[in-house]
């Protein structure tokens, strides 16, 4: 099912949803029903998987020098979101990159995913490489979110690349996007990012997830801002629990986001991370109850893969 057939069977009614990342290459995938089962007695409607572009690595040699290969160190998204569905009996969405993949590699994705019954796909840029300081596509792939929108847009009116298949058949994807209450670390301002997230929707976007936030006056503004730009597809909240001290430092540098002073001043108060952690949930509660009061249609976790913060969150308000 659509994940805005979801929301409209909700009616209204604020559903579970959350985010995992696949496990590296070499590790076994019940390591992540082990995080997944105790999050499932919130009746998710659909978990997210992400997916990581390639990377580079330096591998010795003999010589005493290094060489330099590219890998994928957290491959088989697709698959995952396979198992998931015919596991858990849940709507699985594989994240779809334009970084590291050319047009026709998209394409065999997309493809993978209308064979195995995947109804919805989240379409995002991706980040630069490690190595690099700016984010560049790979020879014929996509530029920006909105190619790789228009892509999937085309793919469900049967329209395949290079005019190559004359078919029938044609995928129905319901096509997520991510929004910035705080803007996009790259866009000159919010007006600016507003109009791009425009643009996205117009191309066939069907709803939005949001990047992290800690202050969800900025999530108000933003859904605000966002209807007066002419955006009328759902909206929905992602949401992070703090757990570590490194967070304070890394998520602000990293996402370019604003940590509230009553947040840090809790944070600060705190000797462990065990401590952290426990500020950390308490904040998402509150911050989750605010917005489920205020009716947002989903509430969508960034669990990074770990389940036991996130359940006592959901707890306290599912």
């Amino acid at each position: 099912m659509k994940v805005t057939e979801h929301i409209k069977k909700a009616d209204g009614k604020t559903m579970f949803s959350f985010e995992i990342v696949p496990p590296q290459k070499g590790q076994n995938i019940q390591n992540l029903y082990d995080n997944i089962d105790p999050l499932m007695e919130f009746n998710p409607p659909f978990i997210d998987v992400t997916t990581s572009r390639e990377e580079h690595v330096y591998i010795p040699k003999e010589n005493g020098l290094l060489e330099k290969r590219i890998t994928r160190m957290r491959p088989g998204t697709v698959g995952i979101c396979a198992s998931l569905k015919y596991k858990y009996d849940v709507d699985a969405i594989p994240h779809v990159l334009c970084g590291g993949f050319s047009k026709e590699e998209t394409e065999y994705v997309l493809v993978d995913c209308h064979y195995l019954g995947l109804d919805n796909v989240m379409a995002l840029r991706g980040d630069a490489r490690k190595d690099e300081q700016y984010f560049k596509p790979v020879e014929g792939g996509n530029h920006f979110a909105i190619d790789l929108v228009k892509q999937i847009a085309d793919l469900n009116k049967g329209k395949y690349l290079h005019d190559l298949i004359d078919t029938p058949y044609k995928s129905d994807f319901c096509i997520g996007v991510a929004g910035y209450p705080e803007k996009h670390m790259e866009a000159p301002s919010l007006q600016s990012d507003l109009k791009r997230l425009k643009e996205k929707v117009d191309a066939g976007a069907d709803y939005v997830v949001t990047q992290m936030f800690f202050d969800n006056q900025k999530y108000f503004n933003f859904v605000k801002a966002a209807r007066t730009m002419g955006i009328t597809v759902p909206i929905i909240p992602g949401i992070k629990p703090l757990a570590v001290q490194r967070h304070m430092q890394i998520l602000p540098q990293v996402f370019k986001i604003d940590l509230p002073e009553p947040l840090i001043a809790e944070v600060e108060k705190c000797k462990t991370n065990k401590e952290i952690r426990q500020v950390g949930i308490e904040w998402a509660i509150q911050q989750s109850k605010e917005l489920k009061k205020a009716g947002v249609p989903v509430l969508h976790y960034y669990s990074m893969g770990k389940s036991t913060n996130i359940k006592a969150i959901a707890k306290e308000v599912f």
